[in-house]
């Protein structure tokens, strides 16, 4: 008898896939079986909408030690021996409903699978977007988003050094919480997923299997509207345990590195629970396998199969045991005081076979199991987009008080300061952060080694939804600028693709081109997207978020000692906008800040020539490391004013750039998102050297003043204000919204 569509409904699969399933496996799945292709066949395990379009990436680069979505992250060489291991994951849906826990585990999902890999995880950065902080739900999810993230990191002991936040309408009561974690590991002790020993052993290592997060991956990655659904799908949301989690850590790293003999793989156990991680582990390396669940080690009474083979508990690995050796890791295990347990073998038949004790209760091929149908469509842009971009942004009044301006930019919650969130993550443990939250990007010396990383994420959800393929193209470019400034040279990127529901023809439409823009960007700038995670049918009601993909990107810097900061250095060095002069087009003030705050208008066309924006960085990377630029800031939201006014401010000196004169729209030129550009520093003894290297590249050069020991911001006849002032709104801003 065919199932129910309620059932189907339940699981997130369409009854044209139910019928794919019953073909494919020439019967009826039981109950079990169903739940089981109900999670691996969701967009969160299967990846059935993007999967074509993420082969658009490029992902191979001399430096690259993994394929791309082969392990639980990818790696990269970074000299001596050493490598990073990097990913970013999402955790929207669980955060809509229930914020802190959400966030939390997102964390803990994110982390254990860098410590799967054999690496140390070292940093956690986050990418969150909400709705206006004027509504009380949205000040609820944000505070406390920010409240589980620190949280869990803060207790697990992995510093939160960088991320970004942004408030939009789009994102109101649909927020997005990225969670990024970067690892370091000796290349020799990477460890793999893949269980490719037929015989070995699966063994289930730490927390006890409960009834939270059953259809998890499922169910809230699939429903259009977790608001209307909060009561039913809050068991869908898991409990973290970071204390576990720390322990987990630590006995996973002491195996990976001093008993690599002993075992085959390590693979977390994350969405879809013990489905998907052993699953995949044997399905990539073409092997089957053999299950009892009544092996598994449970918190409830009475669950059934289904219960514990989807079960989301956090703070579990599965780990594949040499045959032989299984004494030898309890004992490991138990010496961290952690449970383990043998669940079942790894076989040669490509079968996924399950038992209760005795008792036969699935058996699916993991060919089929683990092979969703990939879906393409022809997208087509909306109407609704086509109209913004074609508004006439000629036709707005120029700023008529540029100083009250900037004050009102300062203060808005995308730009004050972030102090209230990254105050509550600890980002000074291990002692490795160099430059810490608040900056263009985090810096991380590398122990042992003169070397040090720099991080960033970036991505702007406006841009995107007036263009999706320059917005992503320019998220891929503001990453790399962000990292350049501090020295560092952009190597890899790892990517978090935030769309709405991608059956809906002008969502499909934006994630192809955001995914081409992403392709075009990092082609061009020569670094390889390493790892990711796609999150879709992100929407309230037939509302979807903006089309949001968020850049992680990792810079490497071979001497920490000669890294760059954002600040000013000296009274009397002379300052640049590398990249431009003056731009006084009114295109710049596409989907720019300023249209938003004062005109209350998204609209224009963002443009980025991603050839310049090549030169303009090999300009700043090579004055930064020929030691021409005391300080480099990335001229991104807000415009050149904000930019300028974030340089006194984290120096505490002043800046006359009243020499220069400004023709045309002063609002284009003052607090237009141009961009290719940095603002930097250098001695004037540098000046000639500076001019030569921008002349090399065939990269505009434009002097815009000197700093001083006046404490103000002057720039031409528009702009005078105190570094008071400046701070005052700077500082007060977020803690304003939020009253």
């Amino acid at each position: 008898m065919a199932v129910e569509q309620r059932v189907l409904d339940s699981i997130a699969l369409s009854r044209q896939e139910y019928d794919l399933i019953v073909e494919r496996l020439g019967r009826e799945p039981n109950d079990l079986e169903l739940g089981l292709f109900g999670a691996l066949w969701s967009e969160h395990c299967g990846y059935k909408n993007s999967k074509p379009l993420l082969r658009l990436l490029p992902s191979r680069g001399d430096r690259v030690l993994t394929r791309q979505g082969a392990e639980n992250a990818g790696a990269v060489d970074i000299g001596d021996g050493l490598c990073v291991v990097m990913k970013i994951e999402s955790h929207n849906h669980p955060s809509a409903i229930e914020p802190y826990q959400g966030a939390a585990t997102g964390v803990g999902g994110i982390v254990r699978d860098i410590f799967a890999m054999g690496a140390r995880p070292i940093a956690i950065l986050d990418s969150l977007r909400f709705g206006p902080l004027t509504e009380a739900r949205n000040r609820y999810l944000f505070e406390n988003v920010v409240s589980g993230i620190g949280g869990y990191g803060n207790c697990l002991g992995v510093p939160t050094v960088a991320g970004e936040v942004y408030f939009e309408d789009a994102y109101s009561h649909n927020p997005l919480v990225n969670a990024m974690c970067v690892g370091i590991a000796p290349i020799d002790k990477l460890a793999s997923a893949s269980a490719d020993v037929p015989g070995s052993l699966l063994m289930l290592v730490g927390s006890d299997t409960g009834r939270d997060g059953i259809h998890g991956a499922s169910g809230l990655a699939s429903t259009t509207d977790p608001t209307k659904r909060f009561d039913e799908l809050r068991p869908a949301v898991q409990v973290g345990n970071p204390f576990l989690e720390k322990l987990l850590m630590e006995a996973c790293l002491d195996l990976a590195h001093n008993h690599a003999d002993w075992i085959v793989g390590i693979q977390d156990l994350g969405a879809a629970g013990l489905t998907s991680s052993v699953a995949e582990a044997a399905a990539k390396a073409g092997n089957g396998v053999v299950i009892d669940v009544a092996r598994v080690p449970r918190r409830e009474a009475g669950m059934t199969p289904y219960e514990v083979m989807l079960s989301e508990s956090q703070e579990r690995m599965l780990i594949i045991v040499k045959r032989g050796y299984e004494n030898q890791v309890a004992t490991l295990f138990q010496r961290w005081e952690l449970e383990a347990m043998i669940i079942g073998q790894v076989t040669e038949d490509n079968l996924m076979r399950i038992f209760d004790g005795d008792e036969p209760v699935a058996s699916l091929p993991l060919s089929v199991l683990t092979e969703p149908p990939l879906y393409t469509r022809q997208g087509i842009p909306s109407t609704e987009i086509a109209e913004a971009q074609s508004f006439h942004l000629d036709s707005l009044p120029d700023v008529d008080d540029a100083s009250a301006a900037l004050l009102r930019l300062f203060a808005i919650p995308n730009i004050a300061s972030k102090r209230w969130v990254y105050r509550q993550y600890d980002h000074q443990l291990f002692t490795n952060t160099v430059i810490g939250p608040g900056a263009d990007a985090a810096l991380l010396r590398i122990k042992g080694t003169n070397k040090a990383i720099a991080l960033s994420t970036d991505g702007s959800g406006r841009y995107c939804y007036l263009d999706p393929f320059q917005g992503a193209a320019i998220a891929v470019a503001e990453a790399a600028r962000n990292v350049i400034c501090t020295g560092a040279k952009p190597i890899a990127v790892t990517d978090c693709l935030n769309f709405g529901n991608p059956e809906r023809l002008e969502v499909y439409y934006e994630m192809e081109e955001a995914i081409l823009g992403i392709a075009a960007a990092c082609e061009k700038l020569g670094v390889p997207v390493i790892s990711g995670n796609v999150s879709l049918y992100n929407e309230t009601g037939d509302t979807a978020v903006y089309p949001t993909p968020v850049i992680g990107m990792l810079g490497l810097l071979e001497d920490v000692s000669r890294r760059c900061s954002s600040a000013f250095q000296r009274i009397g060095d002379e300052v640049f906008l590398l990249g431009a002069s003056l731009d006084s087009d009114s295109s710049a003030l596409a989907a720019s800040e300023y249209l938003k705050e004062l005109h209350t208008k998204v609209a224009g066309r963002p443009q980025i020539d991603l050839a310049l924006e090549a030169r303009v960085q090999h300009t700043c990377l090579a004055a930064i490391e020929t030691g021409v630029v005391a300080s480099a800031h990335d001229c991104a939201d807000g415009g050149l004013a904000v930019a300028l006014a974030e340089c006194c401010i984290a120096s505490g000196l002043g800046l006359d750039v009243s020499e220069i004169t400004i023709e045309g729209r002063m609002d284009a030129a003052l607090f237009g998102e141009a961009q290719s550009r940095f603002v930097v520093s250098c001695r004037p003894v540098g000046v000639e050297q500076l001019k030569a290297i921008a002349a090399e590249n065939d990269v505009r050069l434009f002097r815009l003043g000197v700093v001083v020991s006046e404490e103000s911001l002057v720039i031409g006849n528009q702009i005078e204000l105190t570094l008071a002032e400046l701070r005052t709104a700077y500082e007060s801003g977020l803690m304003a919204a939020l009253q």
